[in-house]
């Protein structure tokens, strides 16, 4: 497609290539509210673009501060998963980020692999949509480019791995329209699924960019999929967002500041022990006693909810419930309620009114559900 048709958000282009259509000026937004009615109608999400919502200032503050205290720890995270690319494919890494949680996760990995062993490994962020698949195109653009062996997926974190389920399926999918076989091999900073081939921890943790929209997102909507706008030989779609909110550098940067006093971690049984500036960080790497996808199936149950797609796991998913969608309620674990990790969360839930319960949870430290609406 065009080079003018190609999305350009507030990215710098040294960080990442976005292959992503344009599609600002061809899709009109819809309330959250309206998204909901829809979704829940049997409009597909993809084809939506919604109004994305306006941080108030109490909690833009609230999320400076959660940045000053967790951005030394996903420094960390950003260290592990890039050693761990590193050791597996090297110098010849292809970074590849699902846009759009996925993209400053990328440039942070691609800036650690730089600042620490000197690579400059290239980056694309590329669109893949539950039950509609991955961008063909955009794929065909990077295996032309670099080949299919040592293409890195990356993520920021994993709810119910719905994301990995779809990553294996389009690229068995697309094995056989092409015959490129490329492993669908997933990078995240936070696993409590447990399905990534890599990560950072597998401990529920929050990611700051789950806390805002496109605000830390190079002022760019989730992708967009659409007959008669994206047409056949079209990048998914995506769409500028107006606004003065641009926080995306302001994480990106808070994190990169930090890789000089991280260490690379070390196994220590079932847990994870690493260090910054000295400081341990304990990461429990244990297998509960339920797994991630029985206690969702448990929690849908006991709510009465009638699917799992009313119930969205893990920290950042039950941000963007509240972000996105149209929340019924917050679940916090009961030996959680006092951490730092869902006091954003918290305060997010207060502002708009949502319930918060304490709940057993296992393998999560919150849970989003959503209302379902008749």
């Amino acid at each position: 497609m065009n080079s003018d048709e190609i999305i350009k958000g507030t990215y710098k282009p040294d960080d990442v290539t976005l292959l992503l259509k344009d599609v600002t000026d061809l899709v009109t937004p819809v309330t959250t509210e309206e998204k909901e009615r829809l979704i829940q109608s049997g409009t597909h999400y993809s084809e939506l673009l919604q109004k994305e919502w306006e941080s108030s200032d109490d909690y833009l503050e609230f999320y400076r501060k959660t940045l000053d205290h967790f951005s030394p720890v996903i420094s960390q995270l950003v260290a592990t998963v890039s050693a761990e690319i590193i050791k597996d494919k090297w110098e010849n890494t292809v970074l590849v980020s699902l846009a759009r949680a996925g993209t400053p996760i990328g440039i942070l990995i691609k800036r650690y692999i730089k600042y620490r062993w000197d690579i400059d490994v290239p980056h694309y962020t590329i669109s893949i949509i539950r039950d509609k698949g991955i961008d063909k195109n955009a794929m065909n653009y990077i295996v032309e480019k670099h080949g299919e062996k040592w293409i890195q997926f990356i993520d920021g974190w994993t709810g119910k791995g719905t994301i990995k389920g779809q990553l294996e399926n389009s690229l068995a999918q697309y094995h056989k329209e092409t015959g490129h076989h490329i492993k669908p091999d997933l990078a995240v900073l936070s696993d409590p699924a447990r399905v990534a081939d890599k990560w950072g921890t597998r401990e529920d943790v929050l990611i700051p960019n789950a806390c805002l929209n496109a605000n830390v997102s190079g002022m760019l909507s989730r992708t967009f999929l659409k007959d008669g706008i994206i047409g056949e030989k079209d990048f998914h779609g995506c769409a500028r967002i107006e606004g003065d909110n641009d926080f995306t550098y302001t994480f990106i940067d808070k994190v990169a500041d930090n890789f000089s006093k991280v260490k690379i971690v070390r196994m220590k049984g079932d847990s994870v022990l690493c260090e910054y500036a000295g400081v341990k960080y304990l990461f429990n790497e244990k297998e509960k006693e339920i797994t991630p996808q029985e206690e969702i199936k448990e929690i849908v149950k006991v709510q009465g909810l009638p699917s799992a797609k009313h119930c969205k796991p893990s920290i950042g998913e039950a941000t963007r419930v509240l972000l996105r969608r149209e929340p019924w309620k917050i679940l916090i674990s009961d030996k959680a309620e006092n951490l730092e990790d869902v006091k954003l969360l918290c305060a997010l839930a207060k502002e708009k009114g949502i319930p918060i319960e304490s709940y057993p949870l296992k393998n999560y430290k919150a849970v989003g559900l959503i209302k379902v609406l008749h």
